[in-house]
């Protein structure tokens, strides 16, 4: 029996990283300029990146989720902190890269 324990208790400290990691699944923000998903599983499982790098600055929860301008963003706001040109691509670029129609 203690080997079953030890077992699955190996097997739970094992997953809860690669469960942690994607919290949040897929979120689709609504825009007049085009619904952008944005993919957690992208940026933190594929891009290696944090969740501490989001959250809690600039992003917060869905429910405290605040409209952003472009023009906001295209000064490091929002997901311009990121995707300024430089860290990752810029906001200015391709509209269609991020709004879907």
């Amino acid at each position: 029996m203690r080997k079953v324990l030890i077992t699955l208790a190996l097997l739970v400290i094992t997953a809860l990283p690669v469960l942690a990691t994607v919290g949040g699944g897929e979120l689709t923000l609504k825009n007049e300029g085009g619904d952008v998903v944005f993919s957690h599983e992208r940026h933190v499982v594929e891009l290696e990146q944090a969740c501490l790098a989001c959250h809690p600055e600039p992003f917060t929860t869905i429910k405290q989720h605040k409209t952003v301008t472009m023009k906001a963003m295209e000064t490091g706001a929002s997901c311009g902190a990121c995707h300024n040109g430089t860290k990752a691509f810029s906001v200015k670029d391709d509209c269609t890269k991020c709004h879907t129609k």
